[in-house]
């Protein structure tokens, strides 16, 4: 069914005008409907339900810029035009300041009106998209808190919902950023255990000699610094989940224990003699291939073999682009409601550039990006220039070439080098911090200060 035409309200108190201008416009395929005052428009604006308005400001009665004010406490998103003829900077300034789209003055400029309203339409159109996109969220777009319904994570979404109801380990695989805590989480809420603890541990995050206390617990004195009793992550879990994120990133040594207490159910506090039985379902993560972990000797292969009953395989952003325009809208309504913000939408190049970065922290720098972006727009339309240097101006496709626009400032050039390091070293820390003359904290630092991880 082909699209309607626009309707155009055009308010004038000269017949002439109003005439020559609705030639004009139904020339352009617009219909059309015309009012001789400011009262008259108003009303008709109610019955007409116009999708522009081109309005004249001096008028007897109800001037342009008080239809202006009226129509816009209607409806704030419809397009108005005003024209004139008794330009001034002072007014045109006014009238924008009010929402006026537009400012012409008589005679009128008709390639440039013809222009105006090209762009209304397309703006009229996006927004059209946008409010659809915005409707689809919430109905059958996703699992929990997940959102996306491309074929990868549709079968995701399967996996997760086949193991939620049982009690059985799962080893989450993912590159940094595609969401192994929720998928891990929104397993949790699909089990029985899901009214009980869900107590997430980050194993690369904690130094290696506070990690065993974090895990099983200390009793006073344990240690130097152990001032009082405290309860493991396994205790504050007990009846609950337990989730191993970066799991090939713990200590080899401690390793064994873990393995024993997933076995016999039984923990011991740091410090204490006596063990007690914990009713705990564990689910791991690793942003690495977790056999090669094994092979390589971060991962004890018994212990990859007692998690790994059940593999949940996170698929990066870049094989599931179909959802990344619901995703960023997804974001673009979250981050209205946290920052008061009124964007509708993105449009012109930015359409595209999300399309075409490679998004190397995923979903969470898709977040990250979309949060500035909301916040620089605060209303309307997120535009090209929204972006940072590093998305909107994005390194060379090479392996060992990175290409930087004039001006990007040091931190931003920083952030591409760690990260197109980090991809040719197929996301291996260790290895783009041994090519990069820096230690493994500092690139993990790193990429937490750029929200990837």
């Amino acid at each position: 069914m082909p699209a309607r035409p626009l309707k155009v309200l055009v308010v004038d108190d000269e017949e002439a005008m109003r005439e020559v201008l609705e030639m004009r416009l139904q020339s352009w395929d617009y219909e059309v409907a015309l009012a001789a005052t400011g009262l008259e428009g108003r009303d008709m604006a109610e019955s007409y339900k116009p999708d522009i308005v081109i309005t004249d400001v001096v008028m007897p009665g109800l001037s342009g810029l008080e239809l202006l004010s009226a129509l816009k406490e209607s409806e704030p998103r419809r397009p108005i035009i005003l024209i004139t003829a008794q330009g001034s900077i002072d007014l045109a300034v006014e009238a924008m300041k009010q929402g006026a789209q537009d400012f012409l003055t008589k005679p009128l400029d008709y390639t440039k009106l013809k222009a105006i309203l090209e762009g209304t339409h397309r703006d009229i159109e996006l927004l059209k998209e946008s409010r659809k996109m915005f409707s689809q969220l919430g109905r059958n777009t996703g699992l929990g808190d997940f959102v996306g319904t491309s074929r990868k994570m549709r079968e995701v979404y399967e996996l997760i919902q086949n193991v939620g109801a049982t009690d059985t380990s799962v080893i989450i695989t993912g590159e940094s950023g595609t969401g192994k805590e929720l998928a891990a989480r929104t397993i949790h809420d699909l089990s029985a255990r899901s009214k009980c603890p869900f107590v997430p541990i980050n194993a690369a995050a904690i130094p290696e000699n506070l990690i065993e206390s974090e895990l099983f617990g200390h009793e006073k004195g344990a240690f130097t610094g152990a001032v009082g009793s405290r309860a493991g992550c396994f205790e504050v879990a007990n009846r609950g989940t337990l989730f191993l994120d970066e799991i090939a990133e713990m200590p080899m040594a401690l390793q064994p224990r873990l393995l024993r207490v997933l076995e016999d159910k039984r923990v011991r506090r740091l410090g204490a003699s006596q063990e007690f039985t914990v009713d705990v379902r564990v689910l791991a993560a690793t942003n690495q291939d977790p056999s090669e972990a094994v092979k390589n000797g971060r991962l004890r292969e018994d212990l990859f073999y007692r998690l790994n009953v059940f593999t949940v395989a996170l698929p990066p952003l870049r094989e599931r682009l179909g959802d990344l325009l619901l995703l960023a809208h997804h974001f673009i309504r979250e981050f209205n409601a946290k920052h008061r913000m009124r964007v509708e939408g993105l449009r012109g190049e930015s359409l595209d550039l999300l399309k075409s970065y490679s998004w190397p922290g995923n979903v969470r720098e898709l977040r990250n990006v979309m949060e500035r972006a909301v916040i620089v727009a605060k209303k309307d339309w997120i535009e090209l220039s929204h972006f940072p240097a590093y998305v909107s101006n994005p390194a060379g496709t090479g392996a060992a070439k990175i290409v930087l626009p004039v001006g990007v400032t040091a931190a931003d050039a920083e952030r591409e080098l760690i990260l197109k390091t980090l991809r040719t070293a197929g996301n291996n820390k260790a290895e783009a911090a041994r090519q990069l003359g820096l230690d493994v904290k500092t690139i993990r630092n790193k990429l937490k200060s750029y929200g990837i991880e």
